[in-house]
């Protein structure tokens, strides 16, 4: 279970500076409230008195400006707590032996035993974990999340839906995967490769280059992906689809090969891909480079027959256009000379919308034509010019006249052209300037893009920002709901879903009201797709997850409340036991029967051990070499991994446990290790560390977790 799952958070609370000085007025009165509080109050005392008789206490109402800080307090049962280890009068030492002699907790001559509060009550809340998790909508489960250490070379990065043929297609970093949309119910198959245990059954292509973009050409019941090593890639639906009960993704599952392949990129990756409304495929890649290939040629490689692929690859292949051939012919235009990462076709109108991290070019699908580009602030970078046309009359005499000077008046022409095409060009060079300099923020970049059913083009941003543009490339307008990036944006009829950052899910209508929202993951949704009753996210750790297309909606308490009540069906709960210590090594090295003594004799039945290590590193010198490595991204020291080592032996690891997490930062460490057999179990284990030192950026003041 991923760490979104979890029932409820901790409560917001509101921010107390505690630097400034109470009133006069209020300190005399604080004072007199402890010293009210000490003197009636003692470890021999009969039991306290509840909150609410407090509150009734005339010595206790007394007004104060400031709250008293979070740790001054700790309740448990509605009852409060005190312990003091000295009062006023001085009876602070006699109290505490009394305690000690006649303790009722501990028995005689022990300390009394004073319990924490815990899960609910102040800032801190034990996460109660649940099989459906009552902020979001119930989900299917298509591919639950992978083990980090499964997913090498094998990461799932684009998301396609077939509608017709009710397919999940995905790209990986090792080639394409295909969910059949009814087979998603049957259940995990036995014998599945590891990380994919409980996946629904899918198949999977031969190796491939990992796939960076992939097109649904429903017409020709064929799925176009652009790949890493610059080729396109085309796959038949109906070959993707495995005979019942072989789809089961194990390591002997049938594979399905490509239907068409060809170099589109030489020595740059295909970025974005398209299909235009007259069927031709567009490929964007880096450097602002776009080519485009007829479907009339694609047609006819798709009819010649396996044997003939070699030459059906090499009659595409020379076929492409290049579309800043159409930019400087006649005209020019200032196209952008970086990546091309999204295109999207817009059917209705017949264009098509490329975009890099900051500007958007807008084409005519037919003619090729670049019509204008445009930045994020809607300002018109350059449009198309019409050509500066000369009286019929004059140009009629000047051919009949001089047909030998048609040349030089064209180059004439297109002197003029070039003129006025270059102050253009100056006065926008300028404006874009001043506008970036002044207005526009450096980090603030298009991420996706996406179109609604009534026309409108959305745009998500890095800021969390989505702006939507009629199909002309005119800004409409500007909104924002979460401070997140902004990953992917779909839309379906009348409802548009935005996936961010934050793993965040969140539903609009077609005008951009939120219509509601929830937690999809406990990392960023890098892709979504529409494809029967369901939205399928992506998750960046190669999860898959769908959600009704109705949610949220009362459908969604019904299936909770039913899936709650046969919890016990499908789920088990099984206690384990945890070993949690630590030390203060004060920089020194214990010998193999001191680390016996704490830890081997103790984690003979225990599940998990957790060790915390204090003053590992010390000295200014330490705490600012620390702090370098931490920004370079290197941790640990050679005495912090020689304790992970010689814990390790004590714990006899590599047969008996297996360390799952360290993390170290200047004189602090933490490691964690999880026997043989619950090593399985055991998913993603993150670690970070925090400075909380000078300017929180030495490492004399240590957060890990």
């Amino acid at each position: 279970m991923e760490p979104d799952d979890e029932r409820g958070r901790a409560p917001q609370r509101k921010g107390i500076s505690y630097s400034q000085p109470l009133a006069r007025d209020a300190v005399a009165q604080a004072a007199y409230a402890r010293h009210a509080a000490l003197s009636s109050h003692s470890l021999d005392d009969d039991p306290i008195a509840s909150a609410s008789a407090h509150r009734h206490d005339p010595a206790r109402s007394v007004s104060c400006p400031h709250q008293l800080p979070p740790h001054h307090h700790h309740s448990r049962g509605g009852e409060s707590m005190y312990l003091h280890a000295a009062s006023f009068g001085g009876g602070g030492a006699v109290t505490l032996e009394r305690a000690v002699a006649t303790s009722e907790h501990g028995g005689r001559g022990a300390l009394p035993e004073f319990v924490g509060a815990g899960g609910g009550e102040g800032i801190f809340r034990v996460p109660l974990r649940a099989a459906m998790h009552p902020g979001r909508p119930p989900a299917l489960e298509v591919r639950p999340h992978p083990p980090r250490e499964t997913q090498v070379c094998s990461f799932l990065r684009t998301l396609a839906c077939e509608p017709q043929l009710r397919q999940l297609w995905a790209g990986a970093e090792s080639g394409v995967r295909v969910w059949g949309l009814d087979e998603l119910f049957a259940g995990s198959v036995v014998g599945a490769r590891r990380g994919d245990e409980e996946t629904a059954p899918f198949t999977e292509s031969v190796p491939a280059p990992p796939a960076l973009c992939v097109a649904v050409d429903s017409a020709n019941k064929l799925v176009w992906t652009g790949h890493k090593d610059g080729r396109i890639r085309s796959w038949r639906m109906d070959l993707a689809t495995a005979p019942a009960g072989a789809a089961d993704g194990g390591e002997n599952a049938p594979m399905f090969k490509e239907a068409l392949s060809w170099q589109a990129h030489s020595r740059t990756p295909v970025l974005s891909m398209v299909v235009t409304s007259y069927g031709e495929i567009w490929s964007g890649t880096e450097a602002g480079v776009i080519k485009a290939w007829p479907w009339d040629v694609i047609a006819k490689s798709l009819s010649l027959t396996p044997e003939e692929k070699y030459m059906a690859s090499c009659l595409v292949e020379n076929a492409y256009i290049d579309l800043r051939n159409y930019v400087t012919v006649g005209n020019m235009f200032s196209l952008p000379t970086t990546d091309v990462k999204h295109m999207l076709a817009d059917h209705c109108r017949a264009k098509v919308w490329s975009l890099t991290s900051m500007t958007f070019a807008l084409w005519d699908a037919r003619t090729r034509e670049l019509l204008k580009v445009f930045g994020m602030d809607g300002q018109v970078e350059s449009a198309r010019l019409e050509p500066l046309v000369m009286p019929e009359q004059f140009i009629e005499e000047e051919i009949k006249v001089k047909p030998t000077k048609k040349e030089k008046n064209q180059g004439s022409i297109t002197f003029l052209q070039k003129s006025w095409n270059a102050l253009i060009g100056a006065g926008g060079a300028v404006r874009r300037v001043a506008t970036k300099g002044t207005f526009v923020e450096d980090n603030r970049r298009t991420e996706t893009v996406a179109q609604a059913m009534d026309g409108a083009i959305w745009s998500g941003c890095t800021d969390g920002s989505i702006i939507m543009w009629d199909g002309n490339g005119n800004w409409l307008k500007e909104f924002s709901y979460h401070n997140s990036s902004v990953q992917c944006i779909k839309a379906l009829g009348e409802k548009v879903w935005v996936g961010y950052a934050s793993g965040a899910v969140q539903v609009m209508d077609v005008e951009g009201n939120p219509l509601g929202g929830w937690t999809g993951h406990s990392c960023p949704v890098i892709q979504m797709a529409i494809g029967g009753s369901y939205i399928f996210t992506l998750a960046h750790h190669g999860g898959i997850r769908g959600w009704p297309l109705t949610s949220p909606g009362p459908l969604d308490d019904i299936l909770r409340t039913e899936l709650a009540k046969r919890e016990l069906s499908y789920t088990r709960v099984e206690n384990i036991k945890m070993l949690v210590g630590t030390w203060n090594v004060a920089q020194e090295k214990a010998s193999p029967e001191s680390l016996w003594s704490w830890l081997g004799t103790a984690s003979s039945d225990v599940g998990l051990v957790v060790v915390g290590l204090q003053e590992v590193e010390m000295g200014a010198g330490v705490l600012a070499m620390a702090a370098a490595k931490e920004s370079v991204g290197l941790e640990g020291s050679a005495n912090g991994q020689w304790w992970i080592d010689n814990i390790g032996k004590t714990l006899d690891e590599g047969i008996s446990f297996h360390r799952v997490g360290s993390r170290q930062l200047a004189g602090l460490l933490i490691a964690a290790w999880a026997r043989t057999d619950l090593k399985p179990h055991i998913g993603d284990v993150d670690a970070a560390a925090v400075p909380c030192g000078f300017g929180r950026a030495i490492g004399n003041k240590v957060v890990l977790g």
